[in-house]
């Protein structure tokens, strides 16, 4: 089957009913959306799949009919996108496992809602885990990208 992936098309060549995760980690080497759950528990395999987030830990590769893209493709012409740029400036990560899935599921929340409450961020992050418990400065990086997102 031939999937886009961060503007790229690609042939994979796997079991329709493989998780999207593996196919983009074990065959197509990219390896920016982790594994962390595999029942879509905890959000560090989320990618956007026609600009939705999705848990690619689930979803059948064989039901991708969208382009496909994750962290790896996030950023464009050698400049972070907002949300990274933020995330950066509020040091948001400790061990950064989770920060993958975290980026993605604000970048999805920012197209939808330019200007988030807590209570938007809250509603739309919360799926994602993060044993470190960065949720503060994950909020804060939320804020901060509203207002790069604004200024470009």
């Amino acid at each position: 089957m031939r999937l886009t992936v961060n503007g790229k098309a690609i042939d994979i060549d796997a079991d329709p009913e493989m998780p999207l995760l593996w196919a983009l980690r074990d065959i197509a080497g990219i390896l920016g959306p982790k594994f962390g759950c595999g029942i879509a528990a905890c959000g560090a395999c989320t990618v956007h799949v026609g600009g939705v987030p999705v848990r690619s830990c689930v979803l059948p590769v064989g039901d991708v009919e969208d382009n496909v893209l994750t962290i790896d493709g996030l950023a464009q012409d050698g400049r972070l996108h907002p949300v990274q740029q933020a995330w950066l400036e509020e040091q948001v990560a400790q061990c950064g496992y989770c920060q993958a899935g975290q980026i993605m599921t604000a970048v999805a929340l920012l197209d939808e809602i330019s200007d988030p409450t807590d209570e938007d961020i809250d509603n739309a992050m919360g799926g994602n885990l993060c044993r470190c418990g960065t949720y503060p400065r994950i909020r804060a990086a939320i804020k901060r990208a509203a207002s790069l997102k604004a200024g470009a």
